[in-house]
């Protein structure tokens, strides 16, 4: 049997695959997501993503979605303001294991009398990543900072192939498969027969990190 909501939501939408699966879940249990909020990061964010989070509008775009831009140093200020104006009552994200990511955001939904929903919440992570595959979501690869994935890994899709490859990375050197640690960050550039084009991009090379920097992309319908 599954649950299903009924009120507003806003969705934290980084661009991931994680808050994408979530925002997709949330839909299919019920919940009217009326927009999604996308971070502006300060420089090493510990909580939200960094590399290429302005391309965030564009992968909202593939579940017909806006986004609302808000800054960090403003997040939680502006995320109630928002919430009230549009009469959302539940806020969603896409946190797995990290406690530090999840605790905040319930803390502040416990304040004001929202729902935190964050329904990969402990969820088995080689199960999560079939899931985002089995959902028609196609994420890539833009952002290494662990041992074992290196620059050479940038772009590349989150397929079942790949799967393989992080879990013996995991077998190996105890990696997190999903990311949950920071050993990569992601990108969603399809769902089901959307995908976003990817026209111009830079890799870069930041101390132990490589990211890559997304300066033009185009919704394909």
């Amino acid at each position: 049997m599954i649950f299903k909501f009924n009120m507003k939501a806003i969705s934290l939408l980084s661009g991931g695959k994680d808050s994408f699966l979530s925002t997709v879940i949330a839909q299919e249990q019920g919940l009217e997501v009326v927009c999604c909020v996308t971070v502006e990061p300060v420089k090493y964010s510990e909580m939200f993503h960094v590399p290429n989070y302005k391309i965030a509008k564009y992968v909202a775009k593939l579940i017909g979605l806006d986004t609302v831009f808000i800054s960090e140093t403003n997040f939680y200020k502006d995320l109630l303001s928002l919430a009230e104006k549009l009469g959302a009552r539940a806020i969603i994200s896409g946190a797995i294991a990290s406690n530090f990511q999840k605790t905040r955001i319930e803390k502040f939904c416990t304040e004001n009398n929202l729902l935190s929903y964050s329904p990969l919440w402990l969820m088995d992570q080689e199960n999560e990543l079939r899931s985002v595959i089995l959902s028609g979501i196609r994420p890539i690869i833009v952002s290494v900072s662990a041992e074992g994935l290196g620059h050479e890994n940038l772009g590349k899709v989150i397929d079942q192939d790949m799967i393989s490859e992080l879990i013996k990375l995991r077998n190996s050197l105890r990696i997190n498969i999903a990311g949950e640690g920071g050993e990569y960050e992601s990108l969603v550039i399809g769902f089901n027969k959307k995908i976003l084009k990817i026209q111009k991009f830079e890799d870069v090379m930041d101390g132990s990190m490589a990211y890559r920097k997304i300066d033009k992309i185009e919704l394909q319908d």
